[in-house]
């Protein structure tokens, strides 16, 4: 009788195609159960060392942050320049903290959050080139020099000996720097795809994650501290206004080309 019933059961899974799909539902159900072996779990040291290593590569490779913090330590000075790169670092905090809070991920499912933010980062950092290109202008200069004689002329001695003030005051730089970054969609994705490869397993997430973002910070810091320090050796020479305005237009043209990939990024 059982051996009846069996046959019947192969005739009828040879005309309805059954060895096919209880092959399919074994692969299927292998692949599922692949997923869920575990995995070793990453060391919460593993994971800081990881990252850090990881971190530091990144923070190194010459970009646009690099480029400002050079071009402020040159022009500026390092105080100023220094500013700068603690507003980039706030920014990355900022993403760091939004990434931690889940908020970062809206940029990841809304393309109008992401085409919003790329469209003003792309703006500001097209005005920022502008204004660095605008300066270096002939004319312009030849007409800020007429006009900083006339003050000096009409000043007592003590005046004419300071120097020009600068333009732009440290806590503008400061928030120059964090724009740059906390307008720039990319880093967000970065943060959001990048912070969670190094959260072991049973650890707090949003307090991993603020870490991590703190580590990333302290490393931006020091390199920039590094770079303001490279400077100070050059500065007769940086202080020339030819190199001063070679630097403007580098720095200028950097700013615009990061601004227009930017703005014609397709996602």
């Amino acid at each position: 009788m059982a051996g009846s019933v069996e046959k019947s059961e192969l005739r009828e899974a040879r005309h309805d195609n059954r060895p096919a799909q209880r092959y399919t539902s074994r692969r299927r159900i292998a692949n599922v159960n692949a997923a869920l072996i575990p995995r070793p779990a990453m060391t919460a040291t593993a994971a800081l060392l990881a990252f850090t290593l990881a971190a530091a590569i990144l923070t190194i490779t010459p970009g646009l942050d690099t480029a400002l913090v050079l071009r402020t330590a040159a022009v500026e000075g390092g105080r100023r320049a220094l500013m700068a790169g603690l507003g980039i670092c706030a920014g990355c905090l900022v993403w760091g903290a939004l990434a931690a809070l889940g908020l970062g991920s809206l940029l990841a499912v809304s393309t109008l959050a992401y085409d919003t933010l790329r469209i003003c980062a792309a703006a500001y950092l097209f005005y920022l080139g502008a204004k660095l290109l605008w300066r270096t202008f002939p004319r312009r200069k030849a007409a800020a020099g007429a006009l900083q004689s006339e003050i000096q002329s009409k000043a007592g001695p003590e005046t004419r000996s300071q120097p020009a003030p600068a333009t732009t005051s440290a806590a503008g730089w400061f928030l120059r720097g964090c724009l740059t970054n906390a307008l720039n969609p990319k880093v967000g994705v970065f943060y959001i795809t990048f912070l969670p490869q190094f959260i072991p397993a049973g650890a707090d997430v949003l307090r991993f994650s603020l870490l991590l973002a703190t580590i990333h910070a302290v490393l931006g810091v020091l390199w920039f501290a590094l770079l303001v320090a490279a400077t100070r050796p050059l500065t007769r020479w940086l202080s020339r206004p030819a190199v001063m305005r070679g630097l403007d237009r580098m720095t200028g043209a950097v700013f615009i080309a990061f601004g227009l990939r930017l703005a014609l990024e397709k996602r």
